[in-house]
């Protein structure tokens, strides 16, 4: 596992994709945060710290949103369209071991990027603006567990094509579905609506954002992605049992 981690981690920065995405990630974020600092600098200053983070963590959550699937469009479609998913099966490799390195690769990349986002925080210390503690681990730990969701909904897409340009967009429609489930809340009634948003991600996170941890969430986010990579195993293993390239 620790092999294909290493090996897919030098081949991603080695490709000028990882570089475009982590700079735009890194791009949009500063930005986002520069246009909700200046928001609430204007409507009431540093008071509103609490509320600054919410809307910064929304903010990041949304630009995961479209660029993790960039991140896992090539793990399994790259091997697939160059013929070499069939040479790691050659190696004393498991599936699960393939599946794990690749998805904890995505996983670090993800974690880079979101580290870079940390010295926002820290731009406020100097100016003496409060910066609690709690409401920033609880956004950060929000950001990771739907990120990996994400991720894991990517890696088993990806397992499912050759096209790279596919995957990307098979699983922006998964990620919008799973977006929108309590979109038209008025055409459903409770109990339904109840259920949709408990499989909802994005309604899943606003608790962290909001600065809380729900042992809840976090056990769902985490069931979430291993259903996913469990997914994964089941499509590489019918590929290898049908012996398709």
């Amino acid at each position: 596992m620790i092999a294909v981690l290493r090996k897919e981690l030098a081949s991603w920065f080695a490709s000028p994709l990882a570089w475009v995405v982590m700079a735009l990630f890194l791009a949009l974020s500063g930005f986002y945060f520069y246009t909700n600092l200046s928001f609430f600098l204007l409507n009431g200053g540093f008071d509103l710290t609490r509320g600054l983070w919410q809307y910064q963590f929304v903010d990041l959550l949304q630009r995961n949103f479209f660029l993790l699937p960039l991140v896992t469009m090539r793990l399994f479609a790259e091997e697939r369209r160059h013929g070499t998913l069939e040479l790691l099966w050659t190696y004393p490799l498991r599936d699960a071991q393939i599946v794990l390195g690749k998805y904890l690769a995505a996983l670090v990349v993800f974690a880079l990027m979101l580290a870079g986002t940390a010295i926002h925080p820290l731009l406020l210390l100097p100016a003496g603006a409060p910066v609690a503690a709690g409401p920033l681990v609880a956004g950060y730990l929000g950001l990771f567990l739907v990120g990996a969701a994400f991720l894991a909904c990517g890696t088993f897409v990806s397992s499912l094509t050759d096209s790279q340009v596919l995957a990307a967009a098979a699983t922006y429609t998964l990620l919008v579905l799973f977006w929108a489930l309590t979109w038209n809340e008025f055409a459903v009634g409770a109990p339904v609506l109840w259920i949709l948003s408990g499989l909802s991600l994005f309604d899943r996170f606003y608790t962290f954002a909001r600065g809380g941890i729900d042992t809840r969430d976090v056990v769902f986010l985490l069931l979430f992605a291993a259903v996913f990579l469990a997914w994964t195993l089941l499509a590489l293993g019918a590929r290898r049992w049908r012996g398709v390239r």
